[in-house]
């Protein structure tokens, strides 16, 4: 058995999706909306725990609101919603902390292309 001494480190920040996000049940436009709110909550934590740099978490913000705002229109176009969600990902991919959030990201675009 494998043993990991952890003593003195500390935990500002951990992503778990199994808690916050539930991608897998996503089946309309509404619960898409959803997510992507519950996504940008998380976000949004993550800054507060400063795990992620104001300015890269402005600029992620922006881009996952502008996706939820597209998602609310009546037609949503999904090449938007894609680039909006893409350009989240990649500023959050240079962010270890942030790993199971920016593959909760992933999800969501392949979500929004195939129930959009």
């Amino acid at each position: 058995m494998t043993a990991f001494d952890q003593r003195g480190q500390r935990v500002n920040y951990q992503y778990n999706a199994a808690n916050n996000i539930n991608i897998g049940s996503v089946q309309n436009q509404m619960q898409l909306t959803e997510q992507l709110e519950k996504l940008r909550a998380e976000l949004s934590k993550a800054a507060e725990a400063q795990v992620i740099d104001a300015e890269i978490f402005t600029d992620a913000d922006y881009q996952v609101t502008k996706a939820i705002q597209q998602v609310k229109k009546p037609s949503p176009d999904k090449k938007s919603i894609v680039e909006y969600l893409s350009s989240a990902k990649s500023l959050l991919e240079g962010v270890s902390a942030l790993t199971g959030l920016v593959e909760a990201v992933s999800q969501v675009i392949q979500l929004a292309l195939s129930i959009l």
